[in-house]
């Protein structure tokens, strides 16, 4: 695995961390941090690198700083599903188990905050902050796979399309600590392939979608990946959500 040696685009002390107010330290005191600092190091990965495959032993968990990364599953017929994304402050491994349950991989180039899996467990036992975090880390998580559900079985393919990109439109303005709504700049982190495969679609169909939103105003396009949303509101109404992320009924 490749160390990330030049760190000279990102915060050295926790304190000042990009991702700090959205990460598994962001109820940390002062003291915690420190003690963090201890047990903690970056690694940075190359575009298309696997940072671990299913079934390997984890010796850590870690944060996404920046860069964003796939969850893969393998079936025994060798298909693949990308079952998830990691994105900047998304925590990965599950402490209290020896094994990845996922292929990941880095999508574009990706850092990540690393931390020694035993420190961070006696951390955890010790540290009620951490341990409060990370819990409502874990439910958040399921109730974004329960919406994912939802719009895998019953969302239309132009639907599907605009809650993905609506996913990923709240998360670049909420690490920004910016609101959700007006006129939203954004790259697209995924291929077209990539989007096809996570929403089960065709990639004809993607692009089919992709220009009806272009050519109706709902978002502009500035090469493949850089996305304009001229008005955030139209964008959750496409996606068939509530203004507030959730999903209406």
């Amino acid at each position: 695995m490749a160390i990330h040696h030049d760190l000279t685009s990102l915060a050295h002390e926790c304190a000042d961390c990009p991702i700090r107010h959205r990460a598994v330290c962001a109820r940390c005191e002062a003291d915690e941090l420190a003690r963090l600092e201890q047990i903690k190091y970056y690694r940075s990965y190359q575009a298309g690198q696997t940072i671990i495959w299913s079934g390997d032993r984890m010796d850590f968990v870690a944060s996404v700083v920046t860069g964003i990364a796939t969850l893969t599953q393998t079936m025994e017929d060798g298909r693949r599903q990308m079952v998830g994304l990691l994105l900047p402050s998304d925590f990965v491994g599950r402490p209290g188990r020896l094994t990845a349950a996922y292929d990941v991989t880095a999508t574009t180039d990706l850092v990540m905050c690393c931390f020694r899996k035993k420190p961070f467990e006696e951390m955890m036992a010790s540290t009620p902050h951490i341990a409060q975090r990370l819990l409502e880390m874990t439910l958040d998580e399921l109730d974004a796979a329960r919406e994912w559900m939802l719009l895998l079985g019953r969302k239309t393919a132009r639907e599907k399309i605009a809650s993905l990109l609506s996913i990923i439109a709240r998360r670049d303005v909420g690490l920004k600590k910016g609101p959700a709504q007006g006129s939203i700049v954004f790259d697209l982190p995924l291929t077209r392939e990539e989007m096809a495969d996570y929403l089960g679609l065709t990639l004809e169909t993607v692009s089919r979608q992709i220009s009806a939103l272009k050519k109706d105003g709902v978002i502009e396009l500035e090469g493949k990946r850089h996305i304009i949303v001229p008005n955030f509101d139209a964008l959750v109404e496409q996606a068939g959500d509530d203004n507030d992320g959730g999903f209406l009924v």
